[in-house]
């Protein structure tokens, strides 16, 4: 009987906390091509919908380019910040941890210059589609606990 309960209770905690991290995203910044100099990022980013919790993996050869995070004046200005600032390894991976606009940008030669760079917006997971469907998921799969709970405790 005891089990039985724990079970149903380790049940609902996965069906609570599961839908919010299968939803998130990982994007691989400009696909298959990559983070490079030669490739349109705003064209890429203009039909993707990004949301908290989602990830951005930027894929380039370690000392062919960097990425920064930077505001919108540096974005807009190519402004390099301090060096040690750079994400370098050429497997970078950023998690959107907040909603809002975001700006990233390659720090080598003119690159920036040249449109190596990246604007998104990232939007509040609650307040998307797939959040709904996750509160939705939730909901059912509360009640089909409880239901279950009640006749294993019968």
């Amino acid at each position: 009987m005891a089990s039985n309960k724990q079970f149903f209770v380790t049940l609902a905690i996965v069906a609570i906390i599961l839908p919010s991290t299968a939803s998130a995203t990982d994007y691989t910044v400009g696909d298959d091509s990559g983070w490079n100099n030669k490739f349109d990022y705003a064209a890429w980013a203009k039909d993707k919908q990004f949301y908290v919790g989602d990830t951005l993996s930027f894929m380039y050869t370690p000392g062919s380019h960097n990425v920064f995070k930077v505001n919108g004046t540096e974005f807009d200005q190519c402004i390099k910040p301090e060096p040690q600032l750079a994400l370098a390894t050429g497997n970078d991976v950023i998690t959107l941890a907040t909603p809002g606009k975001k700006w990233y940008m390659c720090g080598v030669a003119q690159h920036c210059a040249g449109g190596q760079k990246l604007f998104i917006t990232v939007q509040d997971a609650s307040s998307a589609a797939n959040g709904i469907f996750a509160s939705g998921y939730q909901i059912v799969m509360i009640a089909t606990v409880a239901i279950g709970a009640m006749f294993a405790m019968a």
